[in-house]
């Protein structure tokens, strides 16, 4: 194999990358701050992504009307049952946009949550829209004593799939956006979303080369999952035809073909999404979890002699980045 990734790693994996920042595992605590989103409030539009339940996947414990020290406490109580031997945590501000208030608001929730014993960072989910100047230079400030990562929900590079799936932001904006934070020296994370309604198979596969040449640290994967209580449920009742759900032998080839020509600097967080069986509106892979995604994903890797990267050229733009 001609790689250097952690171990026999094909990949290179989010748990491997933070054993080596921090010499341990290091837990995420999710939160709920009670954010919204401008597609959702009024501000750009109703009703939010058609895709998007947060419900779907927010803990038990993460409830708005707890302060967010609470939730970071409950939290740790939590992930000690499950997880002993971590001691350090990254308090994850997940569902909807977490930058979208005014920086006063952002700076009491976030330092509630560095205040909290174990805090040694946190992880910002947000879109490219609802970020600026002023936000991206406290959080430049806050990088220099604390892990900060603010990853962005990019879902597609075609502005005709974002508009079908009321994103209300452009793939120009989340390059902006991207650009802008990892020039502060701000760790920078990015998602996707493989099988949204409208893009073919191979549109999705056209991003990789674009998506690797921007100045990302991680990168997650979803497959698309049809999730009850959301417009695109209604709609894929309506349009089946407009949507190519992934079977999961179908999506361990395609992901492992997009991560031949993935960037092999970036870290993958995740190759899969995963939902509660009782929140899927549309067809599921039955009860598999993601760490056994990973294994299948690792092992036909391993059967192709393939890795993260085999195909991956480097631009001379990117070389002179921050990578």
């Amino acid at each position: 194999m001609n790689h250097s990734f952690e171990g026999k790693r094909r990949f290179n994996s989010y748990s491997d990358y933070f054993k080596k920042q921090f010499g341990q595992r290091v837990q995420k605590i999710t939160v709920d701050a009670g954010f919204t989103c401008p597609n959702r409030d009024g501000k750009l539009a109703r009703g939010g992504c058609t895709y998007c339940n947060n419900n779907a996947f927010n803990p038990s414990y993460c409830i708005p009307r707890k302060s967010v020290a609470q939730q970071v406490k409950e939290g740790i109580e939590f992930h000690k049952v499950r997880y002993r031997r971590a001691s350090q945590y990254l308090v994850y501000f997940q569902a909807y946009s977490n930058t979208y208030a005014p920086l006063a608001h952002l700076k009491d929730l976030y330092e509630q949550a560095l205040a909290q014993e174990g805090v040694i960072g946190l992880v910002i989910g947000t879109r490219p829209d609802c970020v600026d100047d002023e936000k991206l230079d406290y959080l430049q400030k806050l990088s220099e004593k604390y892990y900060i990562i603010v990853e962005y929900g990019i879902e597609s590079m075609h502005d005709e799939i974002l508009d079908r799936v009321n994103r209300q932001h452009s793939f120009a904006q989340s390059k902006e956006a991207i650009k802008a934070t990892a020039a502060r020296g701000i760790h920078t994370g990015a998602h996707m979303i493989f099988g949204l309604p409208g893009e073919s198979r191979q549109m999705m596969m056209d991003s990789v080369d674009v998506i690797s040449q921007l100045p990302l640290d991680t990168i997650k994967f979803h497959q698309l999952q049809i999730i009850t209580g959301t417009a695109m449920a209604i709609d894929f009742q309506k349009n089946p035809q407009d949507y190519q759900l992934f079977s999961l032998e179908e999506y361990i080839d395609f992901v492992i073909r997009y991560t031949e020509r993935l960037n092999p600097d970036f870290i993958i967080e995740r190759f899969a999404g995963e939902v509660p069986p009782r929140y899927l509106a549309g067809p599921g892979w039955g009860k598999i979890r993601n760490d056994q995604i990973k294994v299948k994903i690792e092992k036909e890797m391993e059967k192709r002699d393939t890795w993260q990267g085999k195909y991956f050229t480097k631009s001379p733009s990117l070389a002179n980045s921050k990578k």
